[in-house]
């Protein structure tokens, strides 16, 4: 049989909380901040440039024009893909800020639903699964780190 060259088994059983890019979790969450992070900056270019696709309708509460919504969605697109990047590296506070930048995001989208109701709520979903996958992945690693 071969033998491990490199390292101890027991490295095996107690992994790392502080290396937190292999938890499945956090590449989830990374990966859905790029992805949420890309569909709002395509839908921030769409708004800016007044397509016609959305509906803007009239006395609405939160009413913005939609070139103003069009800048807070690429805004956030931006923020959500940098956070995304930033996830991949493991930093706590990468974790931390894509948790405040995705829930602005599901919040934005939240009063986006009467410009497009369907691709509001896909992103408010997507933005909600980031959240919980960046919140769980931090659960389950401080877990493994009582353990060790």
């Amino acid at each position: 049989m071969a033998s491990d060259i490199t390292g101890t088994k027991a490295s095996y059983r107690n992994p790392s909380p502080s290396h937190a890019p292999t938890s499945g979790t956090t590449l989830l969450a990374a990966v859905l901040l790029i992805l949420g992070g890309a569909m709002a900056i395509c839908e921030g270019i769409a708004a800016i440039t007044k397509d016609r696709v959305f509906v803007v309708t009239r006395h609405y509460v939160f009413e913005f024009s939609l070139t103003g919504w069009g800048w807070v969605h690429l805004i956030l697109g931006i923020a959500l893909v940098l956070a995304g990047c930033a996830v991949f590296s493991g930093a706590l506070w990468a974790r931390f800020f894509g948790v405040a930048v995705a829930g602005l995001g599901a919040i934005a989208n939240f009063l986006w639903l009467p410009y497009y109701p369907l691709w509001a709520l896909v992103l408010i979903a997507v933005n909600i699964l980031a959240v919980w996958a960046l919140c769980m992945g931090m659960h389950r690693e401080a877990d493994a780190g009582l353990k060790a």
